[in-house]
């Protein structure tokens, strides 16, 4: 299992995302909500939900099986489909790389709440800038 605080950084942390998963191709982060996740109706910011997407569709593509390699990208597009709503408990992104080149990875993404339900999707692209 390669060590998942390679994918740690300072707005990583400090917003609480944290790796459930990960393996080639696929990765799964679970947050916690807290009261500075919500925005002013209650639910969800959107913005935690982009960056849920943007960082799970990055790392899904970033994964490297060679221990100490970090393989690290930039995004240059991110969509999102908002579908469903929380205010409180556990929601996990699960993102999976859809097609990928040398340089260049797509990856979809999915947002559940505790209980199943879809709350955002979107796609990402990626461009790896150290192998």
């Amino acid at each position: 299992m390669n060590d998942f605080t390679v994918l740690h950084s300072p707005f990583f942390g400090h917003i609480g995302f944290e790796v459930l998963e990960w393996r080639e191709g696929f990765v799964r982060i679970g947050i916690e909500l807290q009261s500075f996740h919500l925005n002013r109706h209650g639910i969800t910011h959107g913005g935690v939900m982009l960056a849920l997407i943007d960082e799970s569709g990055a790392a899904a593509g970033n994964w490297s099986g060679e221990p100490g390699h970090i393989r690290r990208s930039v995004t240059v597009d991110l969509n999102a489909h908002f579908t469903g709503r929380a205010s409180a408990g556990r929601v996990t992104a699960s993102a999976r790389v859809v097609s990928q080149g040398r340089r260049i990875f797509f990856a979809s993404s999915e947002i559940h709440d505790e209980g199943g339900t879809l709350l955002a999707f979107g796609s990402s692209t990626h461009r790896r800038s150290s192998e």
